[in-house]
């Protein structure tokens, strides 16, 4: 999502920079001593970073789709005793007598935002650094507002919905946002907001699915390593030197994880050899 808000026909790059000299321009009479812009396109950052600012470079762990027909598809690319690693965590739902299913559009009701609340709270409340932030009228007026956008992904149990996670969605990309769960049992983690929802990616064709920051074992699961930009201009030099300073260390850390990131996440190169896009799924 663009962070320049600039409408179609106009001057970028004249506009861009009137912006950001205003942005710099108001941080100074309010006594801040920095302008950060978060979540730049590749784009914007290439633009921030040519006016001066620092560009920093983290990691977030997002599964592609590279033309998967199927689910079966995705499994073909690791090697057997992942693939059977995957297979395995993803079906144990079945075996703890849970079913899952992605609610949307029409279906979704005021009921479903106040359960989608009580998932987010009992993930805050079960660990050291959650802090609750957002209301329950939050995710009721972002459920009436958003229906096109919004998908809850629910695990029943029963009579019971007992774990799921809150989603938002375009044609392109399915962003992960908040899970939580009622009920512990093995692998429901994993399913709930990874393998359900890569299936519901493939069979809607969306490109991208951004579980959200963080989360390592995204890697062994097809998550691969990608480059998220920001850009930050310090207006103290010293300060602005030791974070440029920190952030070229950071980056030679960090480059190689994106470089290599489907060998990182041991994925087989797309198209499989024998595939159907290439002409029929295969893997060993």
């Amino acid at each position: 999502v663009p962070r320049f808000l600039i409408a179609a026909g106009e001057d970028v790059p004249t506009l861009r920079r009137a912006l950001l000299s205003a942005a710099a321009e108001s941080a100074r009479e309010s006594g801040c001593s920095s302008v950060h812009v978060l979540y730049p396109t590749d784009d914007e950052a290439d633009f921030l970073e040519a006016q001066g600012l620092a560009r920093r470079i983290t990691l977030q762990f997002h599964w592609k789709n590279p033309g998967y027909r199927n689910y079966d598809d995705y499994l073909a690319r690791f090697d057997s005793k992942r693939r059977n690693q995957l297979k395995r965590e993803r079906g144990a739902a079945a075996t703890q007598g849970i079913s899952l299913r992605t609610v949307r559009g029409a279906e979704l009701t005021p009921a479903h935002a106040q359960r989608a609340y009580g998932f987010y709270t009992s993930t805050c409340e079960r660990h050291a650094w959650g802090q609750i932030q957002l209301t329950p009228d939050f995710f009721a007026r972002v459920f009436r507002t958003l229906p096109d956008s919004v998908e809850m992904v629910e695990a029943v149990k029963g009579p019971r919905v007992i774990a799921g996670a809150f989603n938002l969605a375009t044609p392109e990309r399915l962003y992960g946002r908040y899970w939580g769960a009622f009920e512990e049992h093995p692998f429901l983690h994993f399913h709930v907001c990874l393998y359900h929802s890569v299936e519901d990616c493939i069979r809607a064709g969306r490109k991208v699915f951004e579980p959200g920051a963080g989360g390592e074992h995204k890697v062994s699961r097809g998550f691969e390593p990608t480059a998220v930009h920001s850009a930050h201009l310090i207006f103290n030099p010293t300060l602005d030197g030791a974070i440029r300073s920190f952030l070229r260390r950071e980056h030679s850390r960090l480059a190689p994880a994106v470089e290599e990131a489907e060998r990182i996440c041991g994925l087989k190169p797309w198209p499989l050899a024998g595939s159907p896009t290439a002409g029929g799924a295969t893997g060993t």
